[in-house]
C-alpha cells in the first residue's frame, strides 16, 4: 500500500513536490492545505508560467472542500493552524511541509504529538537538534529509522553541498566564498512597497527591475551537511529579475595546487558515477540561464567557467533551476523516508 501522504503549504514549492510526488506510485497524496481558495490551488497545480501546463486533468469541487487530479479526488482545507486538520481521519502518515513558516522543532512537534503523524519532510532548513538536513548524495546516510524530522535543506545548499562535496574530497578545502545569482522569489516586492514578509529592506525594492544584493544561509548552512567546515565558508546573494534558474558562483582556496583541467575532470567523473549521478551534471556547451528551466538535477557544473588561479585559489560556476531540481530532491526524500520509516519497503532512490 502507497503511504498516503498531506502537503501543507501549495507554493511554489508546495505545488511543484506535489507533482512530481503525484508520480511515485509508492505515494499517495490525499490532502492539500493552504490559505488560498481551493480555486486557486487547483488553478495553479494545472498552469504554471515558468514550469508549463500539468499534463493532467484538474478541476475543483463546487464545495471548495477538494479537487480532482483526473479521476482523483484530493480533500483540501484552510487552517492557519495545522493541528485543526483531522490527519488521523484521511489516514496521513507523511506530510510535506512547504510553508516556510514552521522552522523551529518545537512548532513542528504538533505534527507527532497531536496529529499522529510518523514522518516530517520539510522543505526549508531546521538548524537545529532534532531535525535532520539532508542533500541527497551529500549526506544521506544519515538517515534511519530514527530520523522522523527531517528537512531538504535549501535549494542553493543542494547546488553548493555537491561542489563542496567533490573539492573537498580530492583537493581539500582551505576556505570559501560564495555568491548565488538568484532568480526573484516570494520574499519580494514586485512594485516598491513595504515587505511584510523580511526585513531586508532592498527586498522592499521591485524585484522586476533591480539587482538586489541580500543574504544568503546556504554557505553558512553548509556546515549542517558538512560540520567539519563550520566558520571556513560565507557568502552573498544577488537577486535578479529572472523567474527562474540561478547561478552559484563557488570560490574556494584549495589545500594543495591543482590545474582547471584536473577540477574539471574531478567534477565530470563525480556527474557520472558514484552517489552524484544524476544530481550533479556537467555542461561543456555555451548555455544561459533558460536552458536550465525544468532541469531536475541539483546542480550543473559550467565548465567553460572554471578557472584556478595561482595553483590554488578555484572559481566554480554552478547552475539550478531552483525550483524544479530542488522540489524533485524533496520528492525523492519522501520516496526515501516513506520506505524507511513506514512501508517498511526499499526505496524507490538509491545514491551510492
Amino acid at each position: 500500500m502507497p503511504v498516503k501522504c498531506a502537503v501543507n503549504g501549495f507554493g511554489r514549492i508546495g505545488r511543484l513536490v506535489f507533482r512530481y510526488a503525484w508520480e511515485d506510485p509508492s505515494l499517495d497524496l490525499v490532502h492539500v492545505n493552504d490559505l488560498c481558495s481551493c480555486e486557486s490551488a487547483a488553478y495553479l497545480i494545472k498552469y504554471d508560467s515558468v514550469h508549463g501546463t500539468w499534463d493532467k486533468t484538474v478541476a475543483p469541487a463546487e464545495d471548495e472542500q477538494s479537487f480532482k487530479v483526473d479521476k482523483k479526488t484530493v480533500t483540501f482545507s484552510r487552517e492557519a493552524d495545522f493541528t485543526k486538520i483531522d490527519f488521523a481521519k484521511m489516514g496521513v502518515e507523511l506530510v510535506m511541509e512547504c510553508t516556510g513558516k514552521f522552522l523551529k522543532v518545537a512548532n513542528l512537534k504538533p505534527y507527532f504529538d497531536k496529529c499522529n503523524i510518523k514522518q516530517i519532510v520539510v522543505s526549508a532548513p531546521v538548524k537545529e537538534a532534532g531535525a535532520l538536513n539532508v542533500v541527497l548524495g551529500c549526506n544521506h546516510e544519515k538517515l534511519s529509522k530514527e530520523t522522523t524530522l527531517v528537512t531538504n535543506a535549501s535549494c542553493t545548499t543542494n547546488c553548493l553541498a555537491p561542489v563542496v562535496k567533490v573539492i573537498k574530497e580530492n583537493f581539500g578545502i582551505v576556505h570559501g566564498c560564495i555568491t548565488t545569482i538568484h532568480d526573484v522569489t516570494g520574499t519580494q516586492t514586485i512594485v516598491d512597497m513595504p515587505n511584510t514578509k523580511k526585513s531586508d529592506l532592498r527586498r522592499a525594492r521591485s524585484g522586476m527591475v533591480n539587482l538586489c544584493p541580500t543574504s544568503t544561509g546556504s554557505a553558512t548552512a553548509i556546515v549542517e551537511i558538512y560540520p567539519e567546515l563550520k566558520g571556513k565558508l560565507n557568502g552573498l546573494a544577488v537577486r535578479v529579475p529572472l523567474l527562474n534558474a540561478s547561478l552559484t558562483d563557488c570560490v574556494f582556496e584549495v589545500e594543495k595546487p591543482v590545474t582547471k583541467e584536473q577540477v574539471n575532470a574531478a567534477l565530470k567523473a563525480a556527474s557520472e558515477k558514484g552517489p552524484l549521478k544524476g544530481i550533479m551534471g556537467y555542461e561543456t556547451m555555451p548555455l544561459v540561464s533558460t536552458d536550465y528551466t525544468n532541469d531536475t538535477r541539483s546542480c550543473i557544473i559550467d565548465a567553460l567557467s572554471t578557472q584556478v588561479i595561482d595553483g590554488t585559489l578555484v572559481k566554480i560556476y554552478a547552475w539550478y533551476d531552483n525550483e524544479a531540481g530542488y522540489s524533485k530532491r524533496m520528492a525523492e526524500l519522501c520516496n526515501i523516508v516513506a520506505a524507511m520509516n513506514i512501508s517498511k519497503k526499499k526505496p524507490g532512490f538509491v545514491y551510492k
